[in-house]
């Protein structure tokens, strides 16, 4: 098959977000797999700066934004078999940022455009084209209703992947003629008219031949208001295309034998490394060296959705009790100070660090017992399966990618790789915690017994990309 994804990033070249990471494994996984793939990203001034060297011009060509002509530049580089193809335009994506301009509208629009008539140009015409997230979810319509008269582009078979709901490129209807250069026909009969505005995601929605989520139970939770985010309707209308995929990690990377950032590497078959390391951070950190004190890990985000809300509610509780906690983050300001507080009032506790460092990440998964990631709402999350293969347990709420790969804690069968709990509260986060702490401190072996399983889960991306195949299989069946 060939198939060729588009997206506003990528490892190892940009990356924001999971987005880049999914964008940067997914295709070098079914490249192994024996599949040709290609994937078309901006050429932003991040990845000029840190790649030029190995990125070499292809061609250039001129398309229309409406009625403003517009210049096109084509680059090109190769890495682990996957051809990356770049739309090089500095007047859109010389901008010090990958999203958050004024008229991220138009720059992905143009994006939009260019990588459609790009694929001609550069002799690429896919069988399957997937696309993800609502900055390329305008591409299967523009395929439909605005290129069709290219021949060779007739038997393309499309996938839109939503990796957040939460941002769908609601516009104003005008940017299908003004920027796109289409009739208003679509809109105004209803089919790409959402609150009486354009809607990106909704026609991703309705024109890709397949839609999928980044896992099973997410797929499910957005044809419900609670996670639909005002789609809900139109999720249930086309959920006979609709599908949910786990992601998987990048298992060279994410690897506690080999990683470069921990201090001593260690396996399934032998924890040692992961006690030195645990000791080491707890050094560096200047909280008190206990290798009896669980040690529990935040590696994230902080907002609302990451569950902080309930975290910082809590906080005070949680440290009366033996534990010590390591926060990686930054986000909201009200959490920011908050942990800042508490770190500064539970010395020996609690070690804030409101930045964000990939090496000292990989210390806190590599030193961690237990790792928090309470989300609210949660599409697939990386850090619960990069935690189970470094021996940290997740500690969850019960909900979309968290609640598809961390199997809870059975006392009565001595299963489970984490623990979770699956009613969004302060009480139940504390009640789950007091749990996991008994456990740890009371019952060693079984303790010992969930971190090999956690550890020998398989969520690499040779087997996630699997369902992926299938389902590109079955649209050209």
């Amino acid at each position: 098959m060939k198939i060729l994804s588009v997206a506003a990033e990528g490892v190892p070249f940009v990356k924001t977000g999971g987005l880049g990471d999914v964008i940067g494994a997914l295709p070098k996984s079914l490249v192994q797999h024996g599949q040709e793939v290609a994937v078309i990203l901006p050429y932003y001034d991040s990845i000029d700066q840190k790649f030029d060297q190995e990125i070499e011009d292809v061609l250039s060509f001129e398309t229309y934004v409406g009625w403003r002509r517009k210049y096109v530049g084509i680059k090109k580089a190769k890495r682990d078999g996957v051809t990356f193809y770049f739309i090089d335009n500095q007047e859109y994506f010389f901008r010090g940022q990958v999203y958050g301009s004024w008229d991220d509208g138009e720059r992905f629009a143009f994006f939009q455009l260019a990588a459609l008539e790009a694929m001609e140009k550069i002799g690429f015409i896919p069988d399957i084209l997937h696309v993800h997230d609502y900055h390329t979810a305008m591409m299967p319509y523009l395929l439909r209703e605005k290129y069709h008269w290219i021949e060779a582009y007739r038997n393309i078979k499309t996938v839109f992947t939503i990796h957040n709901i939460e941002f769908q490129g609601q516009f104003d209807p005008s940017m299908l003629w003004d920027l796109f250069g289409v009739g208003s026909e679509r809109y105004l009969d209803g089919t790409l008219r959402f609150h009486d505005g354009l809607n990106w995601m909704k026609a991703g929605l309705f024109y890709a031949d397949r839609v999928t989520t980044v896992s099973p139970s997410y797929a499910e939770e957005i044809k419900t208001p609670a996670f639909g985010k005002g789609l809900e309707g139109i999720i249930n209308m086309i959920a006979y295309k609709l599908s949910g995929l786990i992601n998987g990690i990048d298992t060279e990377l994410f690897d506690p034998e080999s990683d470069r950032h921990l201090p001593a590497h260690f396996s399934v078959k032998d924890l040692s490394g992961k006690a030195f390391d645990k000791k080491q951070l707890q050094e560096q950190l200047g909280l008190p060296v206990r290798a009896d004190v669980p040690l529990i890990g935040v590696v994230s985000r902080l907002t609302d959705q990451k569950g902080f809300d309930l975290v910082v509610q809590e906080l005070h509780q949680i440290l009366q009790r033996d534990l010590q906690i390591v926060l990686l983050g930054t986000g909201y300001h009200d959490f920011e100070e908050a942990f800042k507080w508490f770190a500064k009032a539970y010395p020996d506790k609690l070690s804030a660090h409101i930045t964000f460092d990939l090496g000292f990440a990989q210390q806190i998964y590599g030193a961690s017992d237990i790792f928090l990631m309470p989300s609210a709402f949660e599409p697939c999350g990386l850090s619960q399966m990069i935690a189970m293969r470094y021996g940290s347990l997740p500690l969850v709420h019960e909900v979309g990618g968290l609640k598809d790969t961390v199997e809870p804690y059975n006392q009565y069968e001595g299963t489970g790789t984490g623990f979770g709990f699956n009613h969004f509260s302060g009480y139940w986060l504390v009640e789950t915690l007091d749990r996991a702490l008994a456990l740890y401190h009371d019952e060693p072996e079984i303790w010992a017994s969930l971190q090999e399983q956690a550890m020998t889960r398989d969520f690499s991306w040779d087997t996630a990309s699997l369902g992926y195949e299938g389902l590109y299989q079955d649209l050209l069946d």
